[in-house]
């Protein structure tokens, strides 16, 4: 009876040390100060996908998209069409026009440019910026020559131009350059110092004002996936109707239900498709530009 009853008590701390570390039931919250979380998004490690962990974060009642080239305030999340609208402060707008070095998104971010953004680069030099000499740049030094503006794009500028704060820019409106490459080149980014630019200007949204500046949507949208098959993973959806928040832990970050009741730990593999998360989150790629 006594070897029975070591070996049960030996089993069950081997038990112990094998189960996932759970986070604190109060680390994963259901907001960040007046914005709804919900997955991919967290309020901190262990809380959402881990993919997503660094880029979207909640501090000090705050959520901020962070990237190589700045923290940016999130303004707010579409989760039925999963786009995320943020706004950069040192972008120029129709009430504020200010030099900026400009925008990027690392390589390897799960996020995409939404078809819907507009840059404006502002205040470039006609002699020498990149933009104007499309031969020599994102070619590849194959001689293929890569429109960098939109020659549509003429009353865009034009009613950029027309406020009063663009104004005090450099003249004449053939400074502004409509960016056509809506994913800012091959490394995402959109450097304004190679590009010889002063400032740039971004919407998504006319908000039905096309002629008036003042009233246009002015930020980023970016997209975001799931996965790879862009599925609402179901064990996330069952814990969010059980009033729970999803997370993950350990090693391979197995997904944990953080719920009211406690925390409901999950330990499954994931199947052989990469990408593809059923319980353990665990592709690190970027979705969407490939």
């Amino acid at each position: 009876m006594k070897l029975m009853h070591s070996s049960t008590t030996l089993l069950f701390f081997i038990t112990l040390m094998f189960l996932p570390r759970p986070i604190s039931c109060q680390s994963c919250q259901k907001t960040c100060g007046n914005q709804l979380i919900k997955y991919p998004f967290g309020t901190g490690p262990g809380c959402g996908d881990p993919r997503f962990q660094k880029y979207v974060t909640c501090n000090q009642e705050k959520l901020t998209f962070t990237t190589h080239t700045g923290c940016y305030p999130i303004t707010t999340i579409d989760y039925n069409n999963q786009v995320i609208y943020i706004s950069d402060p040192t972008m120029s707008t129709c009430s504020c026009a200010q030099p900026s070095k400009g925008f990027g998104l690392d390589w390897d971010a799960p996020f995409t440019f939404h078809d819907d953004n507009v840059f404006a680069l502002l205040d470039c030099s006609i002699t020498s910026s990149p933009v104007y000499k499309p031969s020599g740049l994102y070619n590849g030094g194959n001689g293929t020559t890569v429109p960098l503006c939109d020659k549509d794009g003429a009353p865009i500028c034009s009613f950029l131009y027309s406020c009063q704060a663009i104004s005090t820019l450099n003249p004449p409106i053939s400074t502004c350059c409509i960016y056509t490459p809506v994913d800012l080149g091959p490394s995402f980014e959109m450097d304004l110092q190679k590009l010889q630019c002063t400032s740039y200007s971004a919407f998504y949204n006319f908000d039905g004002h096309e002629d008036d500046p003042g009233s246009w949507k002015y930020g980023v949208a970016l997209r975001y996936k799931f996965n790879v098959d862009n599925n609402y993973p179901s064990v996330c959806a069952n814990c969010e109707r059980s009033g729970g928040v999803c997370g993950y832990t350990g090693a391979y970050n197995s997904f944990v239900c953080d719920c009211p009741s406690g925390l409901t730990p999950q330990r499954t593999v994931t199947s052989g498709h990469i990408g593809t998360m059923v319980l353990v989150f665990s592709h690190h790629g970027k979705l969407g530009h490939g």
